[in-house]
């Protein structure tokens, strides 16, 4: 008997229990944490840094939100590459479900670490370590390059129409990350055909910049171009800033570097590959193979001039250089 006053509302049964069974679903799935796709990154940069928020961003953007379906496992070396090996392990012991990387470093870190776990890689040219060929890496990774070697004629022919007249370059390079033999022979190639002569040093942590600096500039160049890797991206600044105090007028491969005090830079977007990464997560987890992802190379480059350092080395940024700057940092 219904209750005076009291309607009777009739619910189907199964209905009732269908609204059930997504209710301890649910439950059930909010307790379990563990239980969603866990994404690895190991990067050398601060995990506050601009790129590692586009790279969360796009992941949004794909429908993806932390805590509900997906889970970041974020791992920083914090300038420090002897790290990564340990922290590639701990990775693969989360027991990831896809590891995104910094760097030929990263790169090596990770396959060592685990033959199992897909590798996403943010890397310059060339990827020989990686891939049997760009369209089908083959094997568990795959990536992005921003290739920074095929590059290397360019900021050459940039610092020249900067500097004229200039005949003397020197190239700072991380030769713990193999892609810079190559990218210092493509360097060298173009340093012929533009008749500069160029000189390499090695600065294999940030404990050598100081000396290094200094031997650059006992050694009379006229300009400096720092070949960006994991080690030398996440010390921008202090490189930025010793170039100033040096004199040394300087050729960046990133807009980072350039929006800490860097005179100059010529490259692919940093934030964007990250940005482009996210894509690759997506693929991956939803159960693309990685070894037949094509690697991703970038199409548009990025020229940015910082007006204040120009000044303060005394430098007058030529018109005809200016047409093709996409910022002028005042």
């Amino acid at each position: 008997m219904v209750a005076p006053g009291k309607a009777c509302v009739k619910r189907p049964l199964t209905a009732i229990v269908a609204a059930a069974i997504l209710v301890l679903g649910l439950a059930a799935y909010a307790q379990q944490p563990d239980k969603l796709p866990r994404v690895g990154v190991l990067s050398n940069a601060p995990l506050t840094s601009a790129h590692y928020e586009a790279f969360r961003h796009a992941l949004r953007d794909l429908g993806y939100m932390e805590g509900k379906n997906i889970t970041f496992i974020p791992k920083s070396a914090h300038g420090n590459t002897d790290l990564f090996p340990e922290l590639a392990r701990e990775l693969a012991r989360a027991n990831v479900n896809v590891m995104v990387v910094a760097g030929d470093q990263g790169l090596r870190a990770a396959k060592e670490a685990t033959d199992a776990i897909p590798i996403i890689v943010l890397a310059c040219d060339p990827l020989d370590s990686l891939v049997a060929s760009i369209a089908r890496p083959g094997g568990k990774a795959t990536g992005l390059t921003c290739i920074s070697s095929e590059l290397a004629a360019k900021r050459l022919q940039l610092l020249k129409e900067l500097l004229s007249p200039l005949t003397r370059v020197a190239i700072l390079y991380n030769p713990e990350d193999r892609n810079k033999e190559w990218e210092y022979k493509q360097s060298q190639k173009a340093a012929d055909e533009l008749k500069l002569t160029l000189r390499a040093y090695e600065a294999r942590s940030s404990i050598e910049f100081d000396e290094t600096f200094s031997r650059i500039v006992d050694d009379n160049a006229q300009a400096l171009i720092i070949f960006a890797d994991v080690l030398t991206f996440a010390h921008q600044k202090r490189l930025a800033d010793l170039a100033l105090a040096y004199r040394l007028p300087a050729m960046f491969g990133f807009r980072e570097f350039t929006e800490m005090g860097g005179l100059i830079s010529y490259g692919a977007s940093n934030s964007e590959m990250w940005r482009r990464a996210a894509p690759y997560v997506d693929k991956i987890l939803r159960g693309a193979d990685p070894g037949e992802l094509p690697i991703d190379q970038p199409t548009r480059f990025e020229l940015v001039v910082n007006a204040k350092t120009a000044k303060t080395l005394g430098i007058r940024v030529p018109a005809s250089l200016l047409v093709g700057v996409d910022e002028v940092i005042e």
